[in-house]
């Protein structure tokens, strides 16, 4: 993969980061203020949001790995 597609790839991953945020405050209001059936979902999504987060930040953790050991082989 090159250094180009590498970038594209986290501009992607990033965007989607602030599209899923943004969609998350969209929903407003805190997770107690919200009445009825539906917040057990809200809950839900929010736990699925944090733990996709979480794969992200270590997916850029592993990229930034395998960019420094390629930089030191080129180097």
């Amino acid at each position: 993969m090159t250094a180009d597609r590498i970038a594209s790839a986290l501009a992607r991953i990033e965007s989607a980061m602030v599209r899923i945020d943004a969609a998350r405050e969209a929903g407003g209001g805190s997770r107690e203020g919200r009445a009825g059936g539906g917040s057990g979902k809200v809950v839900e999504l929010v736990n699925v949001h944090e733990r996709l987060r979480e794969q992200v930040a270590e997916s850029l953790r592993e990229l930034d790995e395998l960019l420094e050991q390629l930089e030191a082989h080129e180097g």
